[in-house]
C-alpha cells in the first residue's frame, strides 16, 4: 500500500463576507479549516478501477495472461472463490503518480492496436478522474485473441 498525501486548505469567508443565513432554518456550520490528516490509496484500488475501465472498452474479452486465466478457471470450477477484479493488472503509486501494467485478451474481429490504444486512454482517464492521481504510463500487453465460440459460454457448459 502506498501513502499519498494531499493537502487541503479550505478558506472560509469572514462573517462580513458570508451571506446572511435564512432565519427559518439555520444550517449547522462545519469548519474544516486547518484540518490535518493523510489519505492513503492502496494499489489494489487503482488496479480495480483500471480493470473496470479496460473491460468497458469494446473488443476487450478478458484480463490477464494465459496462466492467470487458467488459474482462475480452475478456481471457478472447484468453487474456490470468485474471479479477482484486478486480474491481469499491476499498479504502482509513487509520489501521487501512477504507473499501470495491464494484460488483455482481444475479441476476434477487432483491430488490436485500436483496442489497446482505447484501453490506454480509458484507463488513464478513469484513474485520473476517480482517484485524482496523475497517470504517467499505461502499458498494455495483448496476450491472446478470443475466437468465436471460445469463452465463458464454453466454460459454463464444461
Amino acid at each position: 500500500m502506498t501513502d499519498v498525501a494531499y493537502e487541503h486548505q479550505n478558506e472560509t469567508p469572514s462573517e462580513e463576507e458570508a451571506p446572511a443565513a435564512e432565519e427559518s432554518s439555520p444550517a449547522p456550520q462545519i469548519s474544516v479549516a486547518g484540518l490535518k490528516g493523510k489519505i492513503t490509496v492502496a494499489d489494489e484500488v487503482v488496479e480495480k478501477v483500471t480493470a473496470l475501465a479496460a473491460m468497458q472498452v469494446p473488443g476487450v474479452a478478458d484480463l490477464g495472461g494465459d496462466l492467470a486465466r487458467a488459474f482462475e478457471s480452475v478456481r471457478d470450477r472447484i468453487g474456490f472463490g470468485s474471479k479477482r477484479a484486478n486480474q491481469g493488472v499491476r499498479a504502482e503509486i509513487q509520489d501521487g503518480m501512477v504507473a499501470i501494467d495491464i494484460t488483455i485478451v482481444i475479441l476476434y474481429g477487432h483491430v488490436v492496436m485500436e483496442v489497446a490504444a482505447e484501453v490506454q486512454s480509458s484507463v488513464a482517464t478513469s484513474v485520473a478522474q476517480m482517484l485524482g492521481m496523475e497517470v504517467v504510463e499505461v502499458n498494455v500487453t495483448v496476450d491472446d485473441v478470443r475466437l468465436p465460440g471460445e469463452g465463458k459460454a464454453d466454460e459454463a457448459a464444461a
